[in-house]
């Protein structure tokens, strides 16, 4: 027996009569929005007013028929309760589930009768569990309450970012996330399946391992079938947890490849063992972490099926605050936005959450490869608890096995910045080597787990870090391992100061916008549109956001008028930092070997580092990252020593390319001249230099502009460089003539040079660019790709410029 009991249950307060449909996965605050019992979470600054929903308990129970003569035991499977919860049947209590991120299988044989069942799941409040968890520890563990709202949710194995960060709503949601089923009637109850891969000359051999239980002595079927080939063994079980392994070779495989490096070829896969069974898609591909010393340092560079790869992409963080919201849809959506941007890495921050399968089968399928934190950010963790241990122990083991099939996953690492969180607390800086000790035990348990099951993905202890127990505060080395840089946001640092680092890879830096225009007028009323409005404050969760993407505004363009022109400059603003750094990084390929900005995506409405903003939308900042993530890249460079202006071209394809490139100079009054054109052969190793122009090769009304593309006609584009920053030029307002086809395509033309034109900025249309610059008389079409679907109303399109 399979039973899903994913539909038909009811919720209610607890204590309370009334009741409410539920269903699985889902979450409370959700329902209660749905069903009229709640106002929009995000709306203004109601957030805090229903702080009620995660103070009380609430329960979810349903009813389930159960017909005579079950064979063997009968097993409650629940997966992602988030997060305390108590679990009865028949009024009997079965098991308590104290971890968001664990499969849960309960023994409940004792418990049922012939016919109808009552089955309880009773949500305990997380704010109160975290505060009774915190008190009853025999000393004080710090958390990052200047990001978390809601007190003490380290000592919670829930999603960390529940509780506020400095981008998310403190909602402090509770559901399930996963399933509920019954399951019994087989000799053993088949848990886990996981999959090692070994390539060599050509060959792949396939380890797929299954973890059963058994509470008896016998024999079941293990049968595998993948690529037409069928391999099934008898195995004999005895009572306990065991495993049995099947292995099938494949010849003459066809490789994964991560985007722009080849196909994504999946194999479907089917594992049976006794009477039930797991299908899988499986993909091909050795990924390596490679850590070598050089005269530099130490290196940090993925090499995937024997070819090193520049990563190009961006931070995970969950889809949506309120979980029953990050639907496949809305994911798929977001993941398409990173393809479409040019990304070939995704990072899942380890404060949100391990997300599905379905997630993972999407990054395969895309191309999208996946750094994998474990789940833990910004804290300090009670790991002198030896249960709380087991428990971390246990959650590994699970989400190590089940992605282990998933083509995409290129690295687990063991945290984001808890290195550099234990110089952050006075508790720390006080006693550092007690909660450096209580650290190494959490790592070096997530570490065991890792290379005890043997899985075919490198290991990298911390983010930012310098390499494994070193204990040291990394975040400003450039010379080795992964780095964390944000010297230019959180110390206010000018835009070039990212040209003063040259990391290994740089896995966070970012830099700030408000939403459109559209999405701001999604949560405020008019007299809120403000950028120092109470409820524009309560939509910045970092302290002093807003006031340092004004100040940067000033610092960098004549300050805009009306609010609406600050919302989009400060876009502009966002994209000129993120294109100062990337460029710049990507010309010291192959000493950098990757950048993911901070962030993604969003997950409400809310003024943030990402570029999509919260529904999915677009920013100038994700349309300059497709122009900065080109895989073939020209860059025009300041060189320090000599003043000179230094062309570099990036390759990031499999290919050596042939380019051609055409230089000229622009006066902002509106004359273009013509520099030169050169021919380079630019290799895949690393990048190089095209020519160097002296400062004095353009006036002081002058900037740069450049295109290339390459022979096959596959990589082209253009791109500009301004000596000066944009205020210091004396652009004139331009007149841009749009034309829109019957197809959606845009025509744009101007009569004066024009910088970050946009057309229809927070729309819903996604186009081939839509941040772009024009010169004068020279038309640019922005092509049609796709249609979003929007919660949002429509807005009027229109065009916009840096001096419009």
């Amino acid at each position: 027996m399979h039973m899903e009991l994913n539909s038909g249950w009811v919720l209610r307060q607890a204590g309370k009569e009334s009741g409410m449909p539920f269903s699985v996965p889902n979450d409370v605050h959700s329902v209660l929005l749905s069903e009229g019992q709640i106002k929009d979470p995000y709306w203004r600054d109601r957030e805090a007013s229903l702080d009620w929903v995660h103070e009380n308990e609430w329960l979810i129970e349903r009813t389930v028929q159960v017909e005579e003569g079950l064979d063997g035991p009968v097993y409650l499977t629940l997966s992602q309760v988030d997060c305390h919860a108590e679990v009865s049947v028949n009024g009997a209590l079965v098991g308590v589930c104290e971890n968001a991120f664990l499969r849960y299988d309960f023994e409940v044989s004792e418990h049922l009768v012939s016919g109808e069942n009552k089955i309880e799941i009773l949500f305990l409040s997380n704010s109160k569990v975290a505060a009774a968890k915190a008190d009853a520890f025999p000393f004080a563990v710090p958390f990052v309450e200047w990001n978390c709202r809601l007190p003490h949710y380290n000592f919670l194995r829930k999603t960390q970012c529940d509780a506020g960060w400095d981008w998310n709503i403190a909602l402090s949601p509770i559901g399930v996330y996963g399933g509920v089923s019954l399951r019994s009637g087989n000799a053993v109850r088949f848990d886990d399946v996981k999959l090692t891969q070994h390539h060599e000359n050509g060959r792949v051999r396939l380890d797929f391992e299954a973890y059963f239980l058994a509470d008896s002595v016998g024999n079941v079927p293990l049968k595998v079938e993948i690529d037409g080939k069928v391999v099934e063994q008898s195995v004999a079980f005895y009572p306990g947890q065991s495993s049995a392994r099947v292995s099938i070779e494949i010849n003459e495989p066809k490789l994964w490849w991560p985007a722009g490096h080849g196909e994504q070829h999946l194999y479907d896969a089917e594992i049976t063992l006794g009477g039930e069974r797991r299908t899988m898609r499986v993909g091909l591909r050795k990924v390596e972490l490679v850590c070598d010393k050089d005269d530099v340092g130490q290196r940090f560079a993925f090499r995937v099926n024997g070819r090193e790869i520049f990563m190009r992409g961006a931070n995970w963080i969950p889809a949506d605050a309120l979980p029953a919201r990050s639907t496949p849809e809305a994911v798929r959506d977001i993941l398409t936005s990173a393809i479409e941007a040019n990304m070939n890495m995704i990072r899942v921050w380890g404060g949100g959450r391990y997300e599905p399968d379905w997630f993972y089968e999407m990054c395969s399928e895309m191309g999208l490869m996946v750094w994998q934190d474990f789940m833990f950010a910004c804290n300090i963790y009670p790991a002198a608890d030896r249960d709380w241990l087991a428990l971390i122990r246990e959650e590994a083991k699970q989400q190590v096995r089940r992605l282990s099939a998933h083509a995409c996953i290129g690295l687990w690492c063991g945290d984001n910045e808890l290195v550099g969180a234990l110089g952050w607390f006075d508790e720390c800086k006080q006693d550092r080597d007690k909660y450096l000790a209580m650290y190494d035990r959490l790592n070096h348990a997530l570490e065991e787990i890792v290379l005890d099951e043997k899985i075919d993905v490198p290991w990298w202890p911390s983010s930012p870090s310098v390499g494994p127990l070193n204990f040291d505060d990394g975040w400003h080395d450039d010379t080795s391992g992964d780095m964390h840089f944000w010297d230019v946001w959180h110390s206010a640092k000018d835009f070039e100061h990212y040209r003063t680092v040259r990391p290994r890879f740089c896995s966070e830096f970012g830099f700030q916008s408000f939403p459109s225009n559209r999405v701001v007028e999604s949560f405020t009323e008019a007299d809120d549109r403000n950028v120092s409005s109470s409820v524009m404050d309560v939509h910045q969760r970092n302290v002093g956001g807003n006031s340092r993407i004004v100040e940067t505004l000033a610092r960098y363009f004549r300050f805009p008028d009306s609010f609406g022109d600050m919302t989009y400059q400060s876009q502009i603003s966002q994209a000129l930092a993120m294109k100062t750094a990337i460029e710049f990084w990507r010309a010291n390929k192959p000493r950098c070997m990757g950048t993911l900005y901070w962030q993604l995506n969003d997950t409400w409405p809310v003024a943030s580092w990402a570029s999509l903003e919260y529904g999915g939308g677009w920013k100038l900042f994700h349309y300059a990252a497709k122009e900065f993530f080109s895989p073939v890249l020209l860059t025009a460079q300041p060189d320090e020593a000599t003043g000179e202006i230094v062309l570099y071209a990036v390759n990031d394809t499999p290919e050596s390319a042939e380019i051609s490139v055409n230089l000229r100079r622009v006066d902002v009054g509106g004359e273009v001249s013509e520099v030169s054109s050169y021919d380079s052969k630019v290799p895949t190793d690393k990048a190089i230099e095209v020519t160097r122009l002296s400062a004095a090769s353009l006036s002081e009304t002058e900037f740069l502009h450049f295109d290339w593309s390459d022979k096959s006609g596959e990589h082209s584009g253009e791109n500009e460089y301004l000596p000066k920053r944009p205020k210091e030029y004396e652009f004139q307002t331009p007149e841009i003539e749009c034309t829109v086809s019957d197809n959606g395509d845009v025509t744009l033309v101007s009569d004066k040079p024009a910088l970050y034109v946009t057309y229809d900025h927070g729309g819903d249309d996604i186009y081939s660019q839509n941040c772009v610059t024009l010169l004068p008389g020279v038309p640019k079409t922005l092509k049609k790709l796709r249609k979003r679907t929007s919660h949002l109303p429509a807005s009027k399109p229109s065009v916009r410029s840096l001096m419009s």
